[in-house]
């Protein structure tokens, strides 16, 4: 298997630890497998200002996935309509406010008990399996992929073929013809769920939107968004959540106790998306000791921010008593993840009810395969019992 370009490095839970000597010498110029020369960003501080200054560094260089080929101008114009992670202002905060106010206030609250009856349902499959059982396979990956069918009124027996779109998309590994394919076929399926929208609404997200001044191309890019990047990061976070909180009895317990508190220190200390979009410097700009140039690639490590001794004090343990900081898991700035209200509730409800329903829960003795080459980080695989 190929050695991951280094803001993808990881040993276990922890990212590598030639990512700490970027951080401790500023900003560093590395080389991506497809040939680009990028500048890696690692600070708390650099991150916090290259995500939240969209005037000298852009969100829109044609590298949608740090690693991956550049996309051309055609591939671009097929997967960037509607694509949040493909605009800057003015154009991105046209569309983040058409649809923003859909991920909080009533939104949620409509979701929290079909949230509640789907991680419940699981739990019962899994009771129903017996042990032992694989927490990644039956847990992480079926419930996020419920609750976004539910948020977009995807029908059920549809998910499995999203789910394996969102896990070959994010392989830092396809080739740009691979990856238009499958940009494709999302696309055609969204196409479709669009339509039926149009004729038909219903009270989900793409129900509600047909009203808005949105178009359809850009309807089929944020339901594909949200398809991809709302499944895979929650799936992941689950995932390697459980194992984290299964190897000290005090996780668990306090997991149960302050559920809020708790999954935003499994969030900062997790993780699970190595970085955002490559930003492009839309200026010559001095950062990290160092002088980037108008056009050069900035990525940014968010692992490794998170784990900055400037940002919370021994950052490389787990406390989930530790009082929530400004952790950067879901980014920065005016690309903070939209979707992260309802990440947020999709854990707070699913760790504790899992713990819940099975005190006696372990982690049987395995060999752990972690996604090394994935966009988000997480585990293949993990078999438990109780």
């Amino acid at each position: 298997m190929p050695t991951p370009p280094l803001h993808m490095r990881r040993i276990g839970f922890d990212p590598a630890p030639e990512l700490a000597e970027v951080r401790d010498g500023g900003a560093r110029l590395v080389d991506l497998p497809q040939g680009d020369r990028v500048w890696l960003v690692t600070r708390i501080a650099d991150v916090r200002e290259v995500l939240g200054d969209p005037r000298r560094f852009g969100n829109s260089a044609p590298h949608l996935v740090p690693g991956a080929p550049a996309l051309s101008e055609e591939e671009l114009a097929l997967v960037r309509p509607g694509n949040l992670l493909g605009f800057d202002p003015p154009e991105h905060t046209r569309l983040r406010r058409l649809v923003a106010g859909e991920f909080t206030g009533r939104r949620m609250r409509l979701l929290q008990p079909r949230i509640h009856r789907i991680v419940a349902d699981r739990l019962d499959e899994l009771e129903r399996g017996g042990p032992p059982a694989d927490v990644v396979a039956g847990f992480a990956l079926p419930i996020p992929s419920l609750v976004i069918c539910e948020l977009l009124g995807v029908p059920y027996a549809d998910r499995d073929d999203f789910q394996r779109r969102a896990a070959t998309f994010f392989d830092v590994g396809l080739s740009g013809e691979q990856r238009v394919a499958i940009a494709l076929e999302s696309r055609a399926y969204l196409t479709e769920l669009v339509a039926r929208a149009r004729v038909e609404p219903g009270d989900d997200l793409l129900g509600v939107l047909v009203a808005s001044d949105l178009r359809d191309d850009e309807l089929v890019g944020l339901g594909d968004l949200l398809l991809l990047a709302g499944h895979e990061t929650t799936a992941n976070m689950l995932g390697l959540g459980v194992l984290a909180l299964l190897e000290d009895p005090a996780r668990r317990e306090r997991m149960c106790e302050e559920p809020d508190a708790a999954v935003e220190e499994l969030l900062r200390w997790l993780t699970v998306v190595h970085t955002g979009v490559p930003r492009v410097c839309l200026t010559d700009v001095e950062l990290g000791g160092r002088v980037m140039r108008a056009g050069d690639l900035v990525v940014c490590s968010l692992p490794a921010a998170n784990r900055d001794p400037d940002l919370v004090a021994d950052p490389d343990e787990l406390d989930l008593s530790r009082e929530p900081v400004g952790h950067v898991a879901f980014g920065h700035g005016v690309h903070h993840c939209l979707g992260a209200p309802l990440a947020r509730m999709e854990m707070r409800l699913a760790f504790p009810a899992l713990l819940a329903r099975f005190p006696g829960l372990h982690v049987l003795p395995q060999e752990l395969h972690f996604r090394t080459q994935q966009v988000v980080y997480g585990l293949e695989a993990l078999r438990v019992a109780w």
